[in-house]
């Protein structure tokens, strides 16, 4: 059976605790970067705001952002340091309806569980879980994404370890399975280093075999990347023909590298400013449909934040955002949903097998 996205429902305006509801208030930012007291913050979920006898979607919603008004009526969701003076911001801690303000978390639920109001996500994880069906419905999911969609992955760098985890990588971006990734500068500089040296952090990538001198080659590979002064000019000049880097300059999949304080080099393309790199972070997730975190435990936090339960299409569709989390502690997974990111699918095992078998189910392994 093909893949269908559920049908989201909006809430009934009719129901009395709607129409009884009080418009929102709001209070005017007198200085950039910071809330007005008693500001709303968003949550991952639709929230609805009651203006003028309209209750209002916050379209582009995330987490732990305010809620302003802007001049033509529409609804801005925007972090707090990014707020200017004088933007009308939304106030309210209530979310049904007390103060004109109701997040809907059940909309693409029906029948009991819409009743039972809970997110049909909201589970935690462990080792002994089946993983069965959800690895079949991922498949779906993303034959679905790949003509519909739009597929983010989010990678640590357990991915450029392992010869079969770098060609099932490469398969999926060159198989159109991805429009978009996220990354530190560890990704960029070890898959470049596998894709030239056969090796990362100076063992090889098939035989786990430490290589003379081998602590130097991911170093050696920086400073060629920073010489050549770019990615694709490294690419192009080494004459590199695999990795997941090579896929995504070659496919001109946009990719952004977030920097650490542990980096070294970094690559050209590392944003070194945590902030920027937030923004160009969020600028690829505003854009995604489904994401996948694999192995990276802080960078899945970060896009989990980011990451609401849902996204309006161009024709006005919503439609859900399906955000997964891979990895081989149960404590890095199950952290996500701790966070409040209580949408997110779970799953717990090796990302090396998990995105092997990813590319196996879907026909694409190379």
């Amino acid at each position: 059976m093909s893949f269908q996205l559920p049908e989201y429902r909006h809430p009934d305006f009719t129901l009395p605790q709607f129409i009884n509801a009080p418009e929102v208030h709001w209070a005017v930012a007198e200085t950039d970067g910071v809330a007005p007291e008693g500001y709303h913050s968003t949550s991952m979920y639709p929230e609805y705001f009651k203006i003028d006898g309209k209750w209002l979607l916050a379209e582009e919603s995330r987490m732990d952002a305010s809620v302003v008004i802007c001049p033509d009526g529409l609804l801005s969701v925007v972090e707090n340091r990014r707020l200017k003076a004088g933007d009308r911001v939304i106030l309210g801690r209530s979310e049904q309806c007390e103060e004109g303000i109701y997040v809907h978390c059940t909309g693409f639920l029906s029948g009991e569980e819409a009743i039972a109001d809970r997110f049909v996500f909201r589970q935690g994880r462990s080792r002994e879980t089946s993983y069965a069906r959800d690895y079949d419905r991922l498949f779906e999911l993303l034959k679905y994404e790949k003509e519909h969609g739009n597929i983010l992955w989010v990678l640590g760098p357990a991915l450029a370890f392992d010869y079969d985890a770098r060609n099932a990588m490469q398969s999926l971006i060159e198989g159109g399975y991805a429009h978009g990734l996220l990354a530190g500068n560890a990704l960029a500089t070890h898959d470049l280093e596998a894709a030239h040296l056969h090796t990362a952090l100076g063992q090889d990538i098939y035989t786990q075999a430490s290589m003379p001198g081998g602590h130097y080659n991911h170093l050696d590979v920086l400073n060629k990347v920073r010489r050549s002064g770019s990615i694709p000019r490294f690419i192009k000049e080494h004459q590199i023909d695999n990795g997941i880097l090579y896929g995504c300059v070659k496919k001109e999949i946009p990719f952004v590298l977030a920097g650490s304080i542990r980096d070294d080099g970094p690559m050209p393309e590392v944003i070194g400013n945590v902030y920027e790199a937030q923004i160009s972070m969020r600028d690829l997730v505003k854009n995604a449909t489904c994401v996948i975190c694999l192995a990276t435990m802080l960078h899945t936090i970060a896009v989990g934040n980011m990451t609401p339960s849902f996204r309006v299409m161009p024709n006005g569709q919503i439609r859900p955002l399906y955000l997964y989390t891979v990895d081989a502690d149960e404590f890095v997974v199950n952290k996500l949903l701790d966070r409040g990111s209580l949408a997110a699918t779970t799953i717990v095992t090796n990302v090396q097998d998990f995105i092997a078998i990813v590319a196996k189910g879907l026909g694409i392994m190379k």
